[in-house]
């Protein structure tokens, strides 16, 4: 008999599987927390809970017989996952419960500013007939900017065309030809796609790319009189920057149900004309609700008795000794997906990894989802890891293909990793040094040997005199300190194609970037963010 303790009111058809489910029996405990909720846990062999409990790792501190928290939702902020780890506890989400409430909502921010609605009630509320001063602009014909094309996103573009608008999308793992089968138009960058619309909505978690997305230093690539919605993350709308394009008038404007606190009763937005706010409704409709409920039960009930595990956040399914065996490489994988989304920039169609000398005897198809977790964690609105990885990659449309050679390179075990997209194709070459020292040891042709951690500077250039110390001079003048310097070049002799790769101890600012591209030989500069050396993804830290 499967004990199932739930620890949230969740949707009655949830509850109604649970009595029909054989060989599972259920309590419905709400309002544990501290002493009484470790305890109870300790009763049952799975738990499914909604925002209102928060597992810490005194929750589940010795406890040998749970094996899975399911959270009825997305987030799962409230869940110490390290925590669930340790403790060998699989913690599964509901993602796609709330895909077409989210996106309805948008949608309804958008219609709402449109149309005046909500000040339109409030005149008629207060005893005004204001017809006049309510004119509204109809969506048809207008052009929808959507920044992150993932399940959200594509339900709102579906819709927005439905109401015959123009749709453009960003998304860093959207292709041209993706774009094309969806019916929209594809925008490289967010900076091609903001002078174009006339509407933006952001469907993307929040990240350093995405925080203050539109910010004071864009608003002038806006077109006058741009209308903004959020119903993503709170922070991707810089706040001050939505007042200045509001009280301009270059932003007419704007609809929000995330804010950067929560829960926000008190904004200087609230309650400005042509701004439209609500209390994070996105998911509240009854049939979210039961979505995520009955999801719930489902993956609970199919993992407590097949062992299936679906839409994981965790890797607690990872015996200790293979992860023991492999964390540092697993590591190095890692690190180089993060490196590579970011040094390839968007739109990726492809990927091809080879693994070389002893690692092609490991587990590589393990490598290839830690790969693949980095490569996303920073651009879906999924909580990514190594069981979901490969899964939503695939989902993306893109190409996957590993290779195993067993003969030694100029390491013992090493791995390259080619990404292909667009026009561009960029590859990079790990290495683990000892047990625990990734390494970037080749950047697309050019061989060389650089931390694979902390905030880096790539900058290409020809292989001339004086590169070096005028890029160092540079960052001297900016008073950003360079830790470590490497350099290679692709044909290993002067005059060919070479590659700088700078470890900093600080964000440079951007006149400092501004003033390295313009160094005549530099012809590209990227700016990596990387975890720092000691800081493992959740999924590796059991």
């Amino acid at each position: 008999m499967h004990r199932i303790i739930v620890l949230d009111s969740i949707a009655q058809e949830g509850l109604d599987i649970l009595d029909a489910e054989p060989g599972v029996e259920y309590d419905v405990r709400t309002g544990l927390k501290g002493e009484e909720l470790r305890q109870a846990l300790t009763e049952y062999d799975g738990a499914i809970l909604r925002s209102g409990v928060k597992i810490t790792p005194e929750s589940v501190a010795g406890n040998t017989r749970l094996k899975a928290l399911v959270r009825a939702g997305v987030g799962t902020d409230n869940i110490d996952k390290p925590a669930a780890t340790r403790q060998g506890i699989v913690v599964m989400n509901t993602p796609t419960g709330n895909t077409v409430s989210t996106a309805e909502h948008a949608f309804a921010l958008m219609m709402s500013l449109s149309r005046n609605i909500a000040a339109a009630n409030q005149s008629l509320v207060e005893g005004r007939w204001d017809r006049k001063l309510y004119m509204g602009n109809q969506l048809a014909g207008k052009t929808l900017g959507i920044v992150g094309m993932g399940r959200i996103g594509r339900e709102v573009a579906s819709r927005a065309k439905a109401f015959e608008m123009r749709v453009v999308g960003y998304d860093p793992f959207l292709t041209e030809e993706q774009a094309a089968k969806l019916g929209i138009d594809y925008a490289a960058t967010v900076d091609d796609l903001l002078p174009q619309i006339d509407y933006l909505t952001v469907h993307t978690p929040l990240t350093p790319e995405t925080t203050n997305l539109v910010s004071k230093a864009n608003l002038e690539k806006l077109k006058p009189g741009v209308r903004l919605i959020n119903a993503a993350r709170g922070g991707i709308y810089d706040e001050e920057a939505l007042i200045e394009g509001l009280d301009s008038g270059k932003i007419g404007g704007v609809a929000l149900d995330v804010y950067p606190n929560e829960p926000c009763t008190d904004s200087p937005l609230f309650g400005r004309p042509n701004v439209v706010c609500t209390p994070h409704l996105g998911a509240s409709t009854e049939e979210a609700q039961t979505q995520v409920a009955v999801e719930g039960i489902h993956l609970l009930i199919n993992f407590l008795k097949t062992g299936e595990i679906r839409h994981a956040v965790n890797v607690a399914a990872l015996d200790p000794k293979t992860l023991a065996d492999m964390k540092g490489f697993l590591n190095v994988a890692h690190r180089l997906g993060v490196l590579l989304a970011q040094w390839h920039g968007g739109g990726i169609a492809s990927v091809q990894l080879h693994y070389r000398g002893e690692i092609a005897s490991k587990s590589t198809q393990l490598l290839t989802s830690a790969f693949c977790a980095g490569l996303l964690e920073n651009a879906l609105e999924e909580e990514v890891n190594v069981i979901n990885a490969e899964v939503l990659l695939r989902d993306r449309g893109i190409d996957l293909v590993a290779h195993q050679h067993h003969e030694m390179g100029s390491f013992t075990s090493s791995m390259t990793v080619e990404v292909s997209g667009g026009d561009r194709s960029v590859k990079a070459s790990g290495a683990l040094l000892g047990h625990n020292m990734p390494r970037l040891v080749m950047l697309d042709d050019h061989r060389l040997e650089s931390y694979l951690d902390g905030k880096l500077l790539i900058f290409t250039h020809a292989d001339v005199p004086g590169i070096i110390g005028r890029v160092g001079t540079v960052f001297g003048q900016h008073n950003v300190n360079i830790g470590q310097m490497a350099v290679g070049r692709a044909g290993g002799s002067q005059g060919s194609r070479a590659v700088g790769v700078l470890n900093l101890d600080g964000v440079p600012s951007q006149a400092a970037l501004d003033e390295v591209q313009a160094i005549e030989a530099i012809d590209h500069v990227c700016v990596i963010e990387l975890p720092p050396a000691d800081q493992l993804p959740a999924w590796l830290q059991a």
